[in-house]
């Protein structure tokens, strides 16, 4: 019987597979493209930029109890690739972290999380999964709606 906080970590691990899957192929111009002028939030780059700042913040480590990575904080990415690799690479060290829990993952989060202090390790795992599946869902959508675009776009040969 597996427990709760192998099913989560389980959960994520689809999770991440599904947009990894989901952005293979992803191009230079697919992860640029802003349909909307002048807001950089409704675009892959930002999104998939967003996903790997939130596996790879500081408090992660924090609120579930590890020390310090020594790791530089996540800068954003160059290009399609080096954002998706920095989103797979993410991934795994949350996953890792979170699998690493054990026995503490019902243990509250503590001072460290401030109002969030009394909600176990657990809940702050499954805050993460949200996360990653509503920001994936999002790259979804835009992707999709990019290739719609694209052939909307296209000159009709003469």
């Amino acid at each position: 019987m597996t427990t709760a906080l192998e099913d989560v970590v389980a959960l994520f691990e689809y999770a991440t597979t599904r947009l990894l899957d989901r952005v293979a192929g992803l191009t230079d111009d697919e992860w640029a493209w802003e349909p909307v002028e002048d807001e950089p939030r409704v675009s892959i780059r930002w999104r998939l930029d967003h996903i790997a700042e939130t596996l790879d913040e500081p408090r992660n480590r924090e609120f579930l109890g590890a020390g310090p990575s020594g790791e530089a904080a996540p800068v954003p990415a160059a290009s399609a690739d080096a954002a998706v690799a920095a989103v797979r690479d993410a991934a795994a060290r949350f996953a890792a972290l979170a699998r690493g829990l054990g026995d503490s993952a019902s243990e509250p989060l503590g001072p460290v999380a401030g109002p969030y202090g009394a909600d176990s390790r657990l809940s702050f795992v499954l805050h993460i999964v949200d996360e990653l599946v509503h920001h994936a869902a999002e790259v979804a959508l835009l992707r999709d709606l990019h290739a719609g675009w694209e052939r909307a776009h296209r000159v009709a040969p003469h």
